[in-house]
């Protein structure tokens, strides 16, 4: 059953720190966005066939109000202009061929972790929430940003990487990837990670900033910070947009 929908704050004026903290976003991906292209140019494009668009984490419990997570990365997620961004990237990927990989969060069960030796102080603490839970609302994909027909969704990642523990590295060698290009939630979590390790396996990684959300302003800032260290490129959409293909293969 979908949870009920919080009242729209769509046109509640920013206090002041909310406006700083937008701003310092933008400043930040905007200097590590001019710092990726000027060490870019040698790998610029984006072949369709080997390159793949990872959606991090669409599930109505972040994407949709309602959503446990939602008000939670409202805020960043108006500030970068997440939603607008994915809903101009992600058709403009399926309508040139380019594989779709869904790279979804483990889904809270009963008894998760019980017998664990080691959970971190994060994953316990949002044990209680039971965020993406198996079989409610909140853990279905998002009907807009989730999966479609030809996509991939491949396992799900228990805490932050969608590599580990998963079949996600095998199966962006199965359909021939080379270059990866990340999207969604959370940018400091499991968007990074995921880029880390695809770097360090080899991966072309460009990110996308204005794609993607966090817990806090600060969270996009330490994504932002430590973005230029793995990733190969770090584009705004309407940027990454232009460098697609123009046609379809």
């Amino acid at each position: 059953m979908p949870i009920a929908s919080p009242p729209s704050r769509d046109n509640v004026p920013l206090s002041g720190s909310q406006r700083r903290s937008t701003a310092l976003i933008r400043r930040r991906s905007a200097a590590a966005t001019i710092q990726t292209r000027r060490t870019n140019t040698m790998s610029e494009g984006y072949p369709a066939d080997r390159t793949a668009l990872l959606i991090v984490d669409p599930y109505n419990d972040f994407m949709s109000e309602g959503g446990k997570l939602y008000e939670a990365i409202r805020p960043t997620a108006e500030a970068s202009g997440m939603f607008g961004n994915l809903r101009k990237l992600i058709p403009a990927i399926r309508n040139l061929g380019m594989q779709v990989i869904i790279v979804p969060h483990h889904r809270a069960c009963d008894h998760d972790h019980l017998g664990w030796q080691h959970i971190n102080a994060f994953i316990q603490k949002g044990e209680p929430l039971r965020a993406f839970e198996a079989g409610s609302w909140g853990g279905e994909f998002h009907e807009e940003f989730g999966p479609k027909p030809g996509d991939v969704i491949v396992k799900e990642h228990w805490a932050q990487s969608g590599f580990a523990n998963t079949d996600l590295d095998l199966q962006l060698k199965q359909h021939g990837i080379q270059k990866i290009i990340l999207v969604g939630l959370i940018a400091n979590s499991c968007i990074e990670s995921t880029a880390r390790y695809g770097m360090e396996l080899g991966y072309h990684v460009t990110l996308v900033p204005d794609a993607t959300a966090a817990f806090s302003p600060e969270g996009m800032v330490a994504a932002a910070t430590n973005a230029p260290m793995f990733a190969h490129a770090i584009l705004k959409t309407d940027d990454l947009l232009a460098q697609l293909p123009k046609e379809s293969r």
